[in-house]
């Protein structure tokens, strides 16, 4: 596979040759990764060689192949031959891979048609601004392949309930720092503590749940401070959040830790799946269980909900 040289890619970007890189990216069947219980979504950057030859080692359980922010005019052309040459070179993966496009207008279209032969797992746009840039989104990316949305200005915000307009449509991500911007709101507010933040998230959440799409939390972008990125995770998972996005190995462990399930706790639901799932065979809804008190459908649903985002089957499957 051509990420195993690296040493070809780079003297095919310092001489320019853009037309011999993009020929080393040959499609290559996928088979697509359609999870979406990942806790950790992690930012690579697709003109990093080194970074994309460490897909298969990374720890994140969803990989964002950005070609966006940090990715300059005059690299973006060669990161996306490298972005296709990544997904050709990972055909089956333990983890999701998305790509991060460039806004609708800014070379978004091209990037999408160039990407939709290499089957990414998903596809994630940014700047959306109405459902009409939705609908655009749905006509580019191929049949098979996610759409993930960056939530990120104000009009997106105001319609955030009207964006799940397809079940091809899995997640929305918070992109607070631009969302910030475009309100005219300083970043010095973002903090756990402020009631303002604690309406947004708890919005967003609530939100995306209700139109059944999982949503991600922002980026921390101060990969060193892990207390700063524990307080916040600490609040986001009594939001109600299981997802982060993130930039570094280290802030994956913690994600993983903070947003898992105790054996324990998994223990708890499968039982509770277990002896409801044996009540109602016999007609029977709702029952007291002497360790863990009364269980009915939404108690049900609840444990359900925890093993499905564990990846663990219940008693009956």
């Amino acid at each position: 596979m051509p990420l195993r040289n690296p040493q070809k890619l780079s003297e095919l970007i310092a001489s320019g040759d853009i037309i011999s890189l993009k020929a080393l990216a040959v499609p290559t069947k996928r088979h697509l990764n359609n999870s979406i219980s990942f806790r950790s979504a992690m930012m690579i950057s697709a003109h990093n060689i080194k970074h994309l030859s460490k897909i298969p080692s990374l720890s994140a359980e969803c990989l964002m192949l950005n070609l966006e922010d940090g990715v300059s005019t005059e690299q973006k052309p060669y990161a996306l031959a490298l972005c296709a040459i990544a997904l050709a070179s990972n055909p089956k993966i333990d983890k999701k891979l998305i790509v991060r496009v460039n806004p609708l207008g800014e070379g978004g279209e091209e990037e999408i048609s160039f990407l939709n032969p290499f089957m990414p797992d998903g596809i994630r746009v940014p700047k959306i601004r109405s459902a009409e840039d939705v609908q655009r989104v749905l006509e580019l990316v191929d049949e098979g392949i996610e759409i993930h949305l960056s939530i990120e200005t104000k009009e997106a915000w105001l319609a955030l309930s009207h964006l799940a307009l397809h079940p091809r449509i899995k997640a929305f991500y918070l992109g607070v720092l631009d969302l910030f911007a475009d309100l005219g709101l300083s970043q010095s507010l973002l903090l756990p503590d402020n009631p303002a933040v604690q309406y947004m998230l708890s919005h967003f959440l609530m939100t995306c749940r209700a139109c059944g799409v999982k949503p991600v939390s922002f980026v921390y972008q101060d990969y060193k401070n892990s207390d700063g990125l524990r307080n916040w995770l600490e609040l986001e998972k009594m939001i109600g959040f299981d997802s982060k996005g993130c930039i570094a190995p280290a802030q994956v462990e913690m994600i993983h830790e903070i947003f898992g399930h105790s054996e324990a706790e998994i223990e708890k639901c499968r039982e509770i799946v277990r002896l409801f799932e044996e009540q109602y065979a016999r007609g029977i809804s709702g029952f007291t269980d002497e360790r863990f008190g009364f269980i009915d459908e939404p108690i049900y649903k609840g444990a359900l909900a925890v093993l499905a985002h564990c990846n663990y089957p219940s008693a009956t499957t």
